[in-house]
């Protein structure tokens, strides 16, 4: 028997792929996200075209359009100029808020079911409205957004501060559970307070409904906070990426993981502050809509960044203008609506056993 010499042996071709259809498949993803950017721009706007001809009493696009370009004083210009459209610029950046505030902290946090809330953010800016309410009396509507604003910034720095204190700095587990340490005394100084001052609890009642009504005064003030987060939220983007691979991945490539964390947290704080400032404590809004976008465009935050804020202002919109719609000649406040619609998805959410660590 002849025993061939492998050297021999005919040579078999290999198939090798070429380069180009995973740069197609890459090119058709992008593709795909664009159209998704699109849609929701697209979305976006007509949420806000709704928001502004929806009211206790409808309006047409050419009443609209006639309000806001060319307006001689009649009743529908006034109403559509003086509240509708405030109304509707500020929900939109409530939204974008809230959209961004959630994106971050869980890329952050590795928690899928973490919100903006898990700083202490809601029950900082509880707390110092009921404190300074319960000292000097009543304060007017822009002084008290002003309040949140600050209670907001204070509690998220104190978590941070906590949090870094650990051995390994501020990692995930530590912030989180420095964010449930400080909601935790916030909310425990406001029963406090509340059951020891009437004029503390009225101004609580009313503040934590969540309401975008007749707040617009407070965006002239702090929309420098706004552009200030919404940048470093963009800056944060390589960053959120790296880390999405480990901490030990994300040194590796460059990342600074305290800087990437201290800047993140920073765009939270800014951002879901400015959000508590304008529109109370919203829940769910900042749970919900980094999970829409996820399942959108894929973990990639260079959209998912820009994605959660457009869906963040369309969900807003679409919410308040329900509330206007669903308990007419009254309204539903936008947090009722978003915590209606959002508690039965924070179930599906705890099901779903693929979405328990991201």
């Amino acid at each position: 028997m002849k025993i061939l010499d492998p050297a021999d042996a005919p040579a078999v071709p290999v198939r090798t792929e070429s380069p180009f259809p995973p740069a197609r498949r890459a090119h058709r993803g992008s593709r795909s996200r664009l159209r998704w950017l699109a849609a929701s721009a697209a979305a976006l706007f007509a949420a806000a075209v709704l928001s502004t001809c929806i009211g206790g009493q409808p309006s047409s696009l050419q009443e609209v359009w006639h309000a806001l370009f060319t307006p001689d004083g009649s009743v529908m210009d006034v109403t559509v100029r003086e509240l509708r459209w405030p109304r509707t610029v500020l929900a939109v950046c409530a939204g974008v808020c809230l959209g961004l505030a959630g994106a971050l902290i869980q890329g952050h946090t590795r928690n899928p079911v973490a919100d903006p809330g898990l700083l202490g953010i809601n029950q900082g800016a509880a707390l110092a409205i009921v404190a300074v309410t319960a000292l000097a009396g009543e304060v007017p509507a822009l002084t008290q957004a002003l309040l949140a604003f600050v209670g907001a910034l204070a509690a998220s720095i104190l978590v941070f501060a906590i949090g870094s204190a650990a051995r390994h700095g501020a990692t995930p587990v530590t912030l989180v559970l420095a964010g449930a340490a400080v909601t935790a005394l916030c909310s425990g100084l406001v029963a406090g307070i509340v059951l020891l001052n009437d004029q503390a609890l009225e101004t609580l009642r009313f503040w934590q409904v969540g309401s975008l009504a007749g707040r617009s005064d407070v965006l002239a003030v702090i929309w420098p906070f706004i552009c200030l987060g919404a940048v470093l939220a963009l800056l944060n983007i390589r960053s959120l990426n790296a880390l999405a691979l480990g901490a030990d991945t994300a040194v590796a490539l460059g990342i600074s993981v305290f800087g990437a964390r201290a800047a993140g947290i920073a765009a939270v704080t800014l951002l879901a502050g400015s959000a508590v400032t304008m529109a109370g404590p919203i829940a769910f809004a900042g749970l919900l809509v980094p999970h829409i976008t996820r399942a959108l465009t894929g973990p990639d935050y260079r959209w998912l960044i820009p994605l959660s804020a457009v869906t963040g202002a369309t969900l807003l919109l679409l919410a308040d203008t329900a509330g206007r719609v669903i308990a007419r000649p009254g309204e539903l406040s936008v947090g009722v609506v978003l915590a209606v619609v959002g508690a039965p998805f924070f179930v599906h959410l705890a099901r779903r056993r693929r979405l328990a660590t991201l």
